[in-house]
């Protein structure tokens, strides 16, 4: 075999592991070392077994990680995002945005999806938002008589919000990958992150006004005795410490006050103030919070050295080249690259997660978005919004199983997935608007930044 060929096979096996439900980040790593073993292979010059430059290359690459600036952000990310979770914040939150948006058609549905947008401004993880939406939103809609379907279909869509909308972790990875600047990623994505938002709440409000059994409107008697100035007083205590705290870290590093990192330690520092501020600070919950950050940056740096070796190796037996004259032979229009690119990610979405995708199949398209005049931002701001699908797409929708997971008895696998199909299909109309009209993501960073 060719050592294309045997890139190749290297692939397939991988793919095929992970359909089997070995963990992913060591499947890279043992797959990385294992074919790395064989790509270095150099009889003449061994010395013995484990005389090799893969092993080399992985401890480089473990450096690398650790050494990277760009990363530096993300355990601070997060943990501004469970310290807040577990500051009890969001449950006040969806309760003043229920009762502010009681008049609207569906008005708990734009609550949640509210809270979700803002929520997963916060954290960034899927897995929580959809976790404590599901515990906190979901049986409350169900008690107001909410469509089953329905509700799961805002709380999924919902909590998927924080993979795109800034300050995303995805696109952290994304800049790290491909070299943009974070600050031009974090303004282009301002634009399709709220607009795929908008429509979800379009999309409620309008279902909820023509079928309004789906979505029964609040009994005025629970709120009997609410006046204006309370409301007022529930979201200034609920929702503006929050908002003040995502605008003030975004626009640190959208006006290059601060970089990510220094801007993340920002956050960090605003979310242990604001668990102060609400009195829900104790020695369990930072002990949990800081659990929690250190168990999911592992996760993610160990996905990362294992990502980077299996791309290194892949890349070194000339993997990458094959796929990318492949695709250069076929002579696609720049639109046809682009669906063709779009086609890949969102089947890749099923058994993987977003990181791999972001780290290994992303950098084979990136070295050919010249050849079609393609801004690697643009491509950027459509694969984070393609890999909102990644986690709605049955049967795979890993948002629709952390719901399962915290649901009542009663609710279906089968009436969640039905619920996310509309919103799937929201995620492939912002696709195309954003496709034909690209001025939704790039308009800022050219305006702010320049081209």
């Amino acid at each position: 075999m060719t050592d294309p060929q045997v890139a190749v096979l290297m692939l397939g096996i991988f793919i095929f592991t992970i359909l089997l439900g070995f963990p992913i980040a060591f499947t890279l790593i043992a797959m990385g070392v294992g074919f790395g073993y064989y790509a270095y292979f150099d009889a003449e010059r061994m010395r013995g077994l484990f005389d090799n430059q893969i092993f080399d290359l992985l401890v480089n690459q473990t450096y690398s990680v650790m050494a990277n600036d760009v990363l530096t952000a993300v355990p601070l990310f997060l943990f501004m995002g469970y310290i807040v979770e577990r500051a009890n914040i969001v449950d006040r939150l969806f309760f003043s945005m229920q009762i502010a948006a009681r008049r609207l058609p569906g008005s708990m549905a734009v609550a949640a999806l509210a809270t979700c947008a803002l929520f997963a401004t916060a954290t960034g993880i899927v897995g929580a938002v959809v976790t404590l939406m599901g515990l906190l939103a979901f049986p409350a809609m169900l008690k107001a008589r909410y469509d089953t379907s329905f509700a799961s279909g805002v709380i999924c869509a919902g909590g998927c919000l924080g993979i795109l909308i800034p300050p995303s972790i995805m696109l952290i990875v994304y800049a790290a990958t491909s070299n943009v600047s974070v600050v031009r990623l974090y303004a282009g994505a301002l634009g399709p992150g709220f607009m795929l938002a908008g429509l979800y709440m379009v999309y409620v409000i309008g279902r909820a006004w023509l079928n309004p059994s789906i979505a029964p409107k609040p009994r005025e008697e629970d709120f009997e005795g609410v006046t204006r100035g309370q409301i007022f007083v529930m979201l200034v205590k609920s929702f503006f410490p929050l908002a003040f705290l995502i605008l003030s870290v975004l626009g640190a590093i959208l006006f290059g006050l601060a970089t990510p990192s220094e801007a993340a330690s920002m956050g960090a520092l605003g979310g242990l103030l604001l668990a102060v501020l609400y009195r829900s600070l104790t020695w369990d919950r930072l002990k949990e919070s800081i659990y929690l950050t250190v168990r999911t940056s592992a996760m993610v740096c160990w996905l990362f050295v294992g990502s980077w070796t299996f791309s290194s190796v892949f890349s070194y037996l000339g993997g990458h080249d094959l796929i990318k004259d492949w695709i250069l032979a076929m002579e696609l229009s720049p639109i046809t690259f682009l669906l063709l690119a779009q086609a890949i990610i969102f089947l890749l979405g099923w058994p993987l997660e977003w990181s791999e995708i972001i780290i290994i199949f992303v950098p084979i398209f990136l070295p050919m978005l010249p050849h079609y005049g393609i801004d690697p931002l643009f491509f950027g701001m459509l694969v984070a919004l393609n890999l909102q699908t990644s986690f709605l797409t049955p049967p795979m929708a890993m948002a629709a199983y952390y719901l399962k997971g915290v649901a009542p008895p009663g609710v279906e696998l089968m009436q969640i997935f039905k619920g996310v199909m509309p919103f799937l299909s929201i995620v492939f109309l912002s696709m195309f608007l954003l496709y034909m009209f690209p001025g939704i993501a790039m308009w800022l960073p050219e305006f702010a930044y320049g081209k």
